[in-house]
């Protein structure tokens, strides 16, 4: 877990800064986490319907996204109904952050 939340830790910072230097070009920059979500490829690293439930429990919601939910984010974060926001991270992640910690 050590390597994945220092690059999750890298990315963040990472945004914030592209968002600082760039924003004056009128560049935005954001940063989408998404939590666990109901894919084909997903599916595939579960190999059974037990681990996938416990999976769907980490999250506040109890489920696991579907990946329109995520993409919807994707979208406003990319629209002018975004226009003022940048180096903002966007937690989609059912609640799998402030459950865990």
């Amino acid at each position: 877990m050590a390597a994945y939340a220092a690059s999750k830790a890298g990315l963040i910072g990472l945004t914030q800064v592209i968002a600082a230097e760039y924003g004056r070009l009128g560049i935005r920059c954001n940063c989408l986490i998404p939590g666990g979500t109901d894919t084909e490829m997903g599916r595939a690293a579960v190999d059974n319907e037990q681990a996938y439930q416990h999976i769907q429990s980490l999250h506040a919601l109890k489920r696991m996204a579907q990946p329109q939910e995520i993409a919807q984010v994707a979208l406003f974060a990319v629209s002018d109904e975004s226009s003022f926001m940048t180096g903002s991270t966007l937690y989609v992640d059912g609640g799998i952050s402030v459950v865990r910690g």
